[in-house]
């Protein structure tokens, strides 16, 4: 019996690959969206309302239209303006943020004697003039509106200090109590000017600064003189 010989089969010959080119893939776009362009229309306005902001001033219009109507004759509105009453008459004080400045000082018919009643007689190296207690007063109201206080608290400076000095800068008193405000020692004074015996602005001045440190206020002032009978 003839034997069958065993062939070894051949290997499958391997196909080659066949590279297919893939076609280009379109740029992705997004739909239009009416959304998107009313957004950017209201980014653009609201740019351009900003730049126009900024170079213009938006109030103008308003503030010109809401200022006050000027007093007949005076020049001057009425809300800027505060009335003080002194001996013989009264000053305007037009009061802005930080300082002050006098827009319409009333002429008063000045006192030129000497002693202006109240403290004493006059002192300070044998001065024979003392200020004017009109012209002191509208100095002192002055001061007093540039403190932030009104025209209430300028008169109970006016009452405090007539009672203590009748206004005279060369008021002197035994005790050693000295000028308008009755500094004792008068000596005092002259932290705020040399002058201090005779200048009205320093006494005023430093009368003001005690009053406020000691009391708050000149009406505060003027109750503890009525309390006590010093001050």
């Amino acid at each position: 019996m003839a034997r069958e010989v065993l062939r070894p089969r051949a290997a499958p010959q391997a196909r080659p690959r066949v590279r297919v080119a893939e076609a280009p893939r379109p740029a992705y776009r997004r739909p239009f969206s009416r959304g998107r362009l009313a957004l950017s229309a209201f980014a653009m306005l609201a740019c351009a309302c900003i730049a126009f902001v900024t170079v213009t001033d938006p109030y103008a219009g308003a503030t010109a239209e809401a200022a006050p109507a000027l007093q007949a004759g005076s020049g001057t509105p009425d809300y800027q303006v505060q009335r003080f009453p002194i001996q013989g008459g009264y000053v305007l004080v037009s009061v802005t943020r930080d300082k002050f400045k006098a827009v319409k000082p009333v002429i008063v018919v000045h006192d030129t004697t000497a002693a202006a009643g109240g403290g004493g007689g006059s002192s300070g190296g044998g001065a024979t003039y003392t200020t004017p207690v009109g012209t002191a007063q509208t100095f002192a109201a002055q001061l007093v509106a540039s403190n932030g206080w009104g025209a209430g608290e300028f008169s109970c400076l006016v009452n405090l200090w007539n009672r203590e000095s009748g206004w005279n800068t060369h008021a002197y008193n035994p005790s050693g109590a000295y000028g308008i405000p009755q500094a004792l020692p008068g000596s005092k004074m002259s932290a705020f000017g040399a002058d201090w015996q005779n200048d009205y602005r320093v006494q005023i001045r430093w009368g003001l600064g005690y009053i406020r440190g000691s009391y708050g206020s000149p009406c505060g002032a003027w109750a503890h003189s009525n309390a006590y009978n010093w001050y």
